[in-house]
Order: C-alpha cells, then sequence, then structure tokens
C-alpha cells in the first residue's frame, strides 16, 4: 500500500486544506502515515505570515529530502505561492547542483493551484494500473515529471481554482471538523503578507455552507470551527432570497437549518463585532470563545499598520463579546516591535490587554516581510527590546490565563475529547466549549473514549503546570448519547 505523509505549517486555513488532501488520499488508498515519516509522498503545506514560519518550512524541506531519498517530496502553501523558485532550489543544496529531471523529487505546487494536489491521488493510480511502476518509480523522479505535467494542463484547462473545493468529512488530524467559508481579504495591513498570498477575499455561498455543515452533523461530529483569513468580510447574495448575507446572517441561517452541532469562530476584526453579531453569538450552540485580531493597543501604531480602528473600539468589542455570554473565554493577536513602536506605545498596547484581563495572548515579535509596505519603513526596534516585549505581554497572558481557570473550578462545561499522546500520561486531553485545555481522567469501566467524544465534565482541580500543559483536571460527570435512528439527536446520561 503506498503512503503519504503531510506537514501543515501556519494557519487554520491549511490545516483544513491539509485535511482534504489526506482524506482524498486514503479514498484511493493511501495509508496516511504521521510525520516524519519515509512515505512514498510527502506534502509540506508551508506559511508565509513570519519569517520563522518560513524558516520552519526551509529546515522541514531540507531535512526530507535528505531523510526520505526515495520520496516524492510536493512543497504547497503560502510561501510556495510568492517564493516557488526558491524553495525549488532547495533541491540541489546537497549536491551543489539541481538533478536531472528523472532524478528530481521535489515539485512546488503554487497556493493557487493547490486544489490540483486533490486530483493527484487519482492519477497517480491510474498511472500506476496503466504502467505498472514500482512505488519508488511513482514516489521519485517519474512522480515528479508526472506531476509536473498534470499543473501544467491544471493552468491550461478550464478555471477550476476553487478556495471552496477542500471540503472534508474525514478529519485526520483534528478531532474537530472544520468549514472554510471565506478566504483572501479586501484589506492591505502593511505588515502582512497574506493577502499577496491568497488574494481578494472570497465567500462560500451559504446554501452550500449549510450542506456541509449538516454533513458534519449527520457525521456525528459535536463541534465545527468556522475559519477564514477574515471571516468578517463574509459576503454572500442569500441563495433565493436574494439579500445579502454577512457573517451574523450566515450564522443565524447556519444555525436554523441544523440542530446539534456547535459552532466555533476563528479570528474576529473588533470593528466587526457589531450588535447584529453579538446577538446571534447569544444562541448557546456558538462557543464562547472568542479570539480578536488586535495587534496592537496603540492608536499611532495601529495607524502605521493600515488598521481600520482604534484602540477603544477593542475594548468595546471585548465588552459586548463578555456581555452576551457568561465570561467567555477572550484571546487576542498582538506584533510587539512593529517598525518604530517606542517604549511608551509598547506600554499602550500592555496596559490595554492588562485592563482587558485577555485569557490568552498570541504574542509574536514583528517580522519584516518581502513586498509590504512595512518592509520599508526604516525605524527597526532592537531585537532585545522585541524579545523583552514579547515575553513581557506571554507572562501576562499566562497569569490570565491561569485566573480565567480558576474563575471556572467546581463548575461543569460541555467538553471533546482530543487524541491522546506521549504527554498526556494517563489523561484524555478534552477542550472545553470555552476552550480549556483538560486533562480527564477516564474511568475504568469506559475502557477509553474516542477523540470527538462529547463529555460534561466538572473543573476539580487546577494543576501546578495549568498553564504549559493544560488549564484544570475535568471530572466525568456526564457522556455523550446519541440516538442512532436520528445521529442529530443527542443528550446525555449521567454517570
Amino acid at each position: 500500500m503506498p503512503s503519504i505523509a503531510i506537514a501543515t505549517l501556519g494557519c487554520k486555513l491549511n490545516q483544513l486544506e491539509s485535511e482534504a488532501i489526506a482524506a482524498s488520499f486514503k479514498a484511493e488508498g493511501f495509508s496516511l502515515v504521521p510525520w516524519p515519516a519515509a512515505a512514498d509522498i510527502l506534502v509540506i503545506n508551508t506559511c508565509t505570515v513570519t519569517s520563522k514560519a518560513e524558516q520552519k518550512a526551509r529546515r522541514i524541506i531540507r531535512k526530507a529530502l535528505k531523510d526520505s531519498p526515495d520520496s516524492l517530496l510536493i512543497v504547497t502553501g503560502c510561501y510556495a505561492q510568492l517564493d516557488g523558485p526558491a524553495l525549488a532550489a532547495l533541491e540541489g543544496e546537497l549536491s551543489g547542483e539541481l538533478p536531472s529531471p528523472e532524478r528530481r523529487r521535489l515539485v512546488v505546487v503554487p497556493g493557487d493551484l493547490k486544489s490540483a494536489l486533490l486530483g493527484l491521488p487519482r492519477r497517480l493510480g491510474a498511472a500506476k494500473a496503466s504502467e505498472g511502476p514500482s512505488p519508488k518509480d511513482t514516489a521519485g523522479g517519474m512522480g515528479a515529471i508526472r506531476l509536473e505535467a498534470g499543473l501544467e494542463k491544471w493552468r491550461e484547462g478550464p478555471a477550476v481554482r476553487d478556495p471552496f473545493i477542500f471540503n472534508s468529512g474525514d478529519f485526520s488530524f483534528h478531532s474537530r471538523s472544520f468549514l472554510k467559508i471565506q478566504d483572501g481579504c479586501d484589506h492591505a495591513c502593511s505588515y502582512c503578507r497574506v493577502t499577496l498570498a491568497r488574494g481578494k477575499s472570497v465567500s462560500l455561498e451559504s446554501g452550500t455552507a449549510l450542506t456541509r455543515l449538516r454533513e458534519l452533523e449527520d457525521r456525528g461530529y459535536g463541534e465545527m470551527v468556522l475559519t477564514g483569513v477574515n471571516i468578517n468580510q463574509y459576503r454572500d447574495a442569500g441563495g433565493q432570497e436574494g439579500d445579502l448575507r454577512d457573517l451574523p446572517g450566515l450564522l443565524d441561517f447556519l444555525l436554523r437549518g441544523t440542530s446539534r452541532i456547535a459552532l466555533r469562530l476563528s479570528s474576529l476584526d473588533p470593528q466587526g463585532v457589531s450588535p447584529e453579531l453579538l446577538a446571534v453569538l447569544k444562541n448557546p450552540r456558538i462557543r464562547p470563545h472568542f479570539h480578536l485580531s488586535v495587534q496592537s493597543g496603540s492608536g499611532e501604531i495601529l495607524k502605521r499598520m493600515r488598521r481600520w480602528y482604534a484602540p477603544e473600539d477593542v475594548a468595546a468589542a471585548v465588552q459586548g463579546l463578555r456581555s452576551c455570554r457568561e465570561d467567555p473565554f477572550m484571546a487576542c493577536d498582538i506584533i510587539a516591535g512593529f517598525p518604530g513602536e517606542t517604549g511608551a506605545e509598547f506600554q499602550q498596547t500592555y496596559d490595554l490587554c492588562k485592563s482587558l484581563d485577555f485569557a490568552w495572548i498570541h504574542a509574536f515579535p514583528y517580522s519584516r516581510r518581502p513586498g509590504t509596505e512595512a518592509a520599508a519603513l526604516k525605524s527597526s526596534v532592537n531585537e532585545a527590546d522585541i524579545t523583552f516585549r514579547v515575553e513581557a505581554l506571554l507572562n501576562l497572558a499566562r497569569r490570565g490565563r491561569e485566573r480565567y481557570a480558576r474563575r471556572w473550578l467546581g463548575k461543569t462545561l460541555e467538553v471533546l475529547t482530543e487524541a491522546p499522546n506521549d504527554e498526556t500520561g494517563p489523561y484524555i486531553p478534552a477542550v472545553s466549549e470555552n476552550y480549556l485545555k483538560l486533562a480527564v481522567p477516564i474511568p475504568d469501566r469506559f475502557g477509553g473514549l474516542p477523540p470527538g467524544t462529547l463529555l460534561r465534565c466538572r473543573i476539580a482541580a487546577i494543576p501546578p503546570d495549568a498553564v504549559e500543559r493544560f488549564d484544570g483536571i475535568g471530572e466525568i460527570v456526564m457522556c455523550e448519547s446519541r440516538d442512532t435512528a436520528n445521529p442529530r439527536a443527542t443528550s446525555f446520561k449521567n454517570l
């Protein structure tokens, strides 16, 4: 049986797209093996949001070329879209020159042609059936030649670059399901390279979104993550009704068209937290976990970033989100060390985050990205100062997360089990409705619980290393009980 392994860097969109690629290979009889592995085909789905993400991609590519000499290596994603020739040249580093066509093993698939990979397993299967190549031929140089030839035909064919073709009902790497509703972005933030890679904002038709969500619900998934580059830019004509559906309208439409599955939102813009959105977020089937793309708490820095809101808009968004749910998990993104950021401007960011008491802060050092407006700014911040600022924000985040977890001590929450790993020991890892990471001891009578099982757990304790590994210890109170005759009907039974 031929095998494939996939390494995914970056955002939830990349994760969803890798899930769809994995499902297409599995459907054609390929064995999906964990990364790293000497599989017949290795896929690296890259990210370009920071220079560190690109460095990590190059490191993984070099290691794969060295450790898996008989594998076909496919590099795709946003980094491949913007710097494909530089990635293709990595294959010549070991020998000092690019190998001959029949010996090449690395193929770069630009991000806008990533969907071609969904048809690759079928094409490889057809080639193997008609020509009978060995697995080594399929995965080595001949496989690279066939793939590149297929990409040329793909470029010349009809318009098939559909960003929403990545749809999977089979999730190999996540216990939660994902639904991509939007791609690209109409903003041009001065630091961001993602718009260059993914283009203008496009949205999935709302009727198609509902159909896909119902399919996931019928397959037994208890939770789905709505994802996109900027889901606040979701816009759809709304089918026969002809009304423009924005994000609040889509959420209402999806909730009315389903009965059980819970929805979790990816990142939101502060200005996108409108009264209409707050009204629909009160629905108990929307998870009380909200992540704001803030980036800075300084009004001047936000202007230089070409963001479209002020610090007071961030505060109003947090207040609104907290008013519609009981103590939701509030998180944010912050970029530290943007060109020209003074100590006083960073202090404004720190003070805003502290006053809003975020449960987590994703703090990143500014990364100069080629092709962006900010890359031309000369007033760079000292690297030591950037490191200090990131660590200050992370320390604030750690304290905020522990305070948040302690506020839920003794309370009962709905949780979704995840796959255990080497670090989880005797516990089953789980994520609560409000995004607490829990370690759940499993009673012997259960004999184990599969990933994706819904439980109700009481937060029984906060472990000393809560922030680093788990936020709390969950004690099972109730377990999901599904009606096999009606998969959408779920209840809980007492233990």
